[in-house]
């Protein structure tokens, strides 16, 4: 793995604050409903949650886009963390059932500040590296996120039984005000060059315009937006997968989350060499391909028997595209959308596969009864088959090389570099 970006300053400023913070919000996730659900005895009230955080995504992610490419991208990382930290204070108010009402303010003031520090922390990334540093860093980023997701939840496991919603919450706290400072730090300003004129309305159609209007913008659109009803139908019925497929129970579904995550670090370790390699386009659809023909095969696996080591390892073998074909994705995003739209234009697809993903849900219920489970996951698995073909319809044989012609350097003293991709 290419590891170049990170010792660069500004790089390395911003990865370490995507990592910490990234980790304890997944401490958080997991303690939270585990804590309302012994206060409450209630599915409904952690469902409630669900729901506010979900509502403060689609509100302010319809919006948030526009004010990215308006201000500077580091100071809206270093106000959104410090917000989000003194925005969980409230939590530690919570005791008892009938103050659930608290967490599920909380919940959507977190999700609706978040909508503004994702696509600022992607944007972040093709001002701060150089050109032929921006596959490796969209690695490293893949890699930040599959670290966190690792190690988040089984500290918030840990956490819910020891220190409580209380103790979570203040480890929450802390790593975005850590995040927050960390960010303070990176040197420079970045801010898009925009016109004067400023009119959300049509600021937002502009972003929107762009997305359908640049082919390789609208395949990652279509790409994602087709593989998330996929993920909202998985993470929905995975569960029944585990108990009813495979006979196993909440060890066992442990097991193969982790080591999905495993084969993600692995692609993403090899992620930067692999890009370097092949044509883009080409290798983002193989890759895709390849992640839907294996989940095909684990989904029927249990027609044929339930010994579990064989999913164990071909959970590790899907995980390894996802580290590849992500990064790739993510840096032809950067590559091909100009930087005063980069915020508007990543929240047109994040709003596109987040509401794809709330139709795979709604599908997986009624139609997992329907027409079985063990068919619907495959279905879903097809489903990724389909977006791989149908990005390289679209988005044609593409360029050579994921390499900015020319590298976007910040005025400012001292190496630039960044972590977040367009992600």
């Amino acid at each position: 793995m290419r590891l170049g970006p990170l010792r660069q300053r500004d790089f390395g400023l911003l990865w370490w604050a995507g990592l910490i913070s990234l980790t304890g919000n997944w401490v958080l996730s997991v303690a939270l409903p585990i804590y309302v659900l012994q206060l409450t005895r209630s599915p409904a009230a952690v469902s409630l949650i669900v729901a506010a955080g979900l509502a403060g995504n689609l509100l302010f992610g319809a919006f948030a886009g526009a004010y990215v490419d308006r201000w500077d991208r580091r100071r809206i990382l270093v106000v959104i963390n410090g917000l989000q930290a003194l925005l969980l204070a409230p939590l530690l108010l919570v005791s008892s059932a009938d103050r659930v009402w608290i967490v599920v303010v909380v919940a959507f003031g977190e999700q609706a500040l978040e909508q503004f520090s994702k696509p600022a922390e992607n944007a972040l990334l093709p001002r701060l590296v150089r050109g032929d540093d921006l596959a490796a860093a969209n690695a490293l980023n893949v890699l930040n996120n599959i670290v966190a997701r690792l190690v988040g939840p089984a500290l918030g496991g840990i956490a819910a039984v020891t220190v409580g919603l209380h103790g979570a919450a203040a480890l929450d706290a802390a790593s975005f005000a850590l995040a927050a400072t960390l960010c303070a730090l990176i040197g420079g300003r970045h801010r898009a060059s925009r016109a004067d004129e400023r009119h959300l309305g049509r600021e937002l159609w502009e972003g929107l315009r762009y997305v359908g209007r640049n082919r390789y913008v609208l395949a990652v659109f279509l790409i994602l937006a087709i593989s998330s009803v996929g993920e909202g139908i998985m993470g929905t019925l995975f569960v029944f997968y585990v108990v009813d497929g495979l006979g196993a129970g909440g060890r066992e579904l442990g097991w193969l989350m982790s080591a999905q995550a495993v084969g993600g670090i692995l692609g993403s370790l090899v992620a930067a060499r692999v890009i370097a390699r092949f044509r883009p386009t080409s290798l983002i659809m193989t890759s895709w391909v390849f992640f839907g023909l294996v989940d095909v095969v684990i989904f029927n696996y249990p027609r044929w028997d339930t010994t579990l080591w064989p999913v164990v390892a071909l959970f590790v073998v899907v995980g390894i595209p996802v580290g590849i074909h992500v990064s790739a994705m993510w840096t032809l995003f950067q590559l091909e959308t100009p930087d005063r739209l980069r915020g508007r234009a990543f929240n047109v697809i994040w709003m596109g596969a987040s509401l794809a993903g709330i139709a795979g849900t709604a599908i997986a219920g009624p139609f997992g009864e329907r027409i079985g489970l063990l068919n619907l996951l495959t279905i879903q698995g097809a489903g990724c088959v389909v977006a791989g073909l149908l990005f390289r319809l679209v988005a044609g044989r593409g360029p050579a090389t994921l390499v900015a012609p020319e590298p976007p350097v910040v005025a400012s003293s001292g190496l630039r570099s960044g972590v977040a991709s367009e992600q």
